[in-house]
């Protein structure tokens, strides 16, 4: 199947580890120019560039905080200047925050998780946005979770981002439709990167872990990457205002295959 992404302006955010690096060079093996944003770490980012131009693609590095919204405006200003706009917006950047109880978290800890999983999930989309309705196509993808739907002790802050990301990107999509442009989300499930390692590097808790998988496996960035890929593309033309969970079946609640 030809994916047909070959000169698309790829924007993607936290793109310079884990999941964002993998996507990132998912995009540009399919003949995409992709614009990694970062807010550490800047060898990762030359490092991945290196990477991407090795392989005969091209990439670039854009710097910014996207909670904080005169950053995010720079950021497109930017990616317009190199580029001239952009065609598809990975909303990757994110974090899980503090392991607390939801009485015992501290607002700003709370608010830190917010600010970032879903203010500036909305400020990346909302730039994006302007520049796709205007030229009449687009895709912005939202990085879900699981945990979207999943409830997670300890992560309130975690999964109200994961959902209000989700419903944001439904809400978009009713906006955006008209224009030509489509908005989604993408929720991974348990994925070997190094935001998780403590729990795959541990035999038990990996073992707990593959409990709650159907497919009895862990996931790869790259079965991360190859969906976002295809989600982009005009194979998925007809593809918006949903959520694709990419997860090993963990979301069809394993614990209830024998009768609960």
């Amino acid at each position: 199947m030809d994916l047909d992404l070959k000169g698309k302006r790829v924007l993607v955010t936290g793109g310079n580890s884990g999941l964002g690096a993998a996507i990132a060079m998912a995009f540009a093996q399919e003949g995409a120019r992709v614009a990694i944003n970062y807010l550490v770490d800047p060898e990762q980012t030359e490092a991945l560039k290196e990477r991407i131009a090795g392989s005969g693609g091209e990439a670039i590095g854009l710097k910014a905080d996207i909670s904080d919204p005169a950053a995010v405006a720079a950021m497109f200003a930017a990616l317009d200047e190199a580029w001239g706009g952009i065609d598809v917006l990975v909303n990757n950047a994110g974090i899980d925050g503090q392991h607390a109880l939801g009485w015992e978290i501290e607002p700003d800890a709370w608010s830190k998780v917010i600010d970032i999983n879903l203010k500036g999930t909305f400020l990346c989309a909302r730039e994006a946005l302007k520049r796709m309705t205007a030229q009449k196509s687009g895709v912005v993808l939202n990085t879900s979770s699981v945990h979207e739907v999943i409830a997670w002790s300890g992560y309130s802050a975690y999964t109200a981002s994961k959902a209000g990301a989700s419903m944001m990107a439904k809400s978009l999509a009713q906006e955006a439709a008209p224009h030509g442009v489509r908005v989604l989300c993408i929720a991974p499930g348990a994925i070997r990167t190094p935001i998780n390692r403590e729990v795959w590097e541990d035999p038990e808790g990996y073992a707990d872990l593959l409990e709650k998988i159907p497919l009895g496996r862990i996931g790869e960035p790259e079965d991360i990457a190859k969906m976002a890929v295809f989600l982009a593309s005009d194979a998925a033309s007809y593809v918006t205002a949903t959520t694709v969970f990419v997860d090993g079946g963990m979301t069809d609640y394993p614990s209830f295959a024998h009768g609960g």
